[in-house]
């Protein structure tokens, strides 16, 4: 008997509470179908909650995660309105500004070439190691822009052109590539850093370059420049500095609120995206320099050597401290010294 009575009492209970949600459904949805009224608030600031409370709602846990307590963060609004869009309008505005400047100046300039011409021997410019470096964060940031530029314009841009169901598939194995492949982005900063170093304090020669627009605009002129010229020192720091804020905001991002609250978590954002569009706006123009850009840049990451010629108009001054001849109606030198051998030639 006892057991009858507790199945009976389960039963009732059931009962009633199968009544009341049938009873309360139809309120709530119709909450649902609600329509504002005109003297509903348009503003945040209109809430006569905010008004009380400044604008913030907040309250008390006992939960460890104290975050939770804020209830209602106002400066969410103005973080969405940000990323949503005034990011990709400004960073949409670097990028291809970048992109119709480059192609500009090529149609005025047209390929910068070597001037003498080739002399038909090469000197080392980069060890192997160096090369290591650079195509090991180049090839990294490729991949990180182009899943970062998805990530960010996916949603106006791709969804129109490939549809729901495969940009959710690209944006998931595009976030997982954009996880992993920052620990070898940094890396590749990180040896940059150690081996470029010395080579890219910034000098007086540097000045000189940068007041002669490093001779883009002159044909036959290029100003006395040591290994890195006063350009190359400004990407080499930008991509230094550049990505390890981009390193420190990301990975903020990827492990949430270990470092930081809400407020926190949202600067990291703005941070992370327009440092990511200034970032691929100054790699634009290294790609154009090292590729159609100039004459004979590409074989210094390519294979390490460069044209005798190439170095003595780009880089007389690092061919002088090489004891090399930086006259092009010179032949080789016989005293290359270090990163400075000419191939094929011993030093004496």
């Amino acid at each position: 008997m006892p057991m009858f009575y507790r199945l009976l009492q389960s039963a009732l209970m059931a009962v009633f509470l199968a009544m009341f949600l049938v009873a309360a459904s139809p309120a709530a949805y119709a909450q649902l179908d609600q329509a504002p009224s005109p003297a509903s608030p348009s503003a945040k600031e209109e809430v006569e909650l905010y008004q009380q409370l400044q604008g913030k709602v907040q309250g008390y846990v006992s939960i460890p995660d104290g975050k939770l307590a804020t209830l209602v963060q106002p400066e969410g609004r103005e973080w969405r309105e940000f990323r949503n869009y005034w990011a990709r309008i400004i960073s949409g505005v670097m990028m291809v500004g970048m992109l119709a400047g480059l192609a500009a100046f090529y149609l005025f300039r047209g390929k910068i070439r070597i001037q003498a011409g080739r002399v038909g021997r090469t000197v080392t410019r980069f060890m192997p190691v160096e090369r290591f470096a650079h195509w090991l964060s180049a090839s990294s940031f490729v991949v990180l822009a182009l899943t970062g530029l998805v990530l960010a314009f996916g949603r106006p841009v791709l969804i129109p052109l490939i549809g729901h169901e495969a940009f959710t598939a690209l944006a998931h194995y595009g976030k997982i590539s954009h996880n992993y492949l920052s620990f070898p982005f940094v890396l590749g900063i990180l040896m940059m850093f150690v081996v470029w170093l010395r080579d890219n304090i910034p000098e007086k020669a540097d000045i000189t370059w940068i007041k002669q627009g490093g001779g883009f605009l002159n044909n036959g002129f290029h100003p006395e420049a040591g290994r890195f010229n006063a350009g190359q020192k400004m990407i080499f720091w930008t991509v230094v500095l550049g990505g390890m804020a981009m390193a420190l905001s990301g990975y903020m991002l990827m492990f949430p609120f270990y470092l930081t609250g809400v407020g926190g978590m949202q600067i990291a954002h703005i941070i992370h995206s327009l440092g990511t569009a200034v970032m691929v706006t100054v790699i634009f123009g290294h790609i154009y320099i090292g590729t159609i850009g100039m004459e004979g840049a590409f074989d210094a990451m390519g294979n390490g050597e460069v044209d005798l010629n190439w170095a003595r108009e780009h880089h007389a001054g690092w061919l002088k401290s090489e004891g090399i001849s930086t006259d092009t109606r010179d032949g080789p030198s016989k005293v290359p010294t270090g990163a400075g051998r000419i191939a094929g030639q011993e030093a004496d």
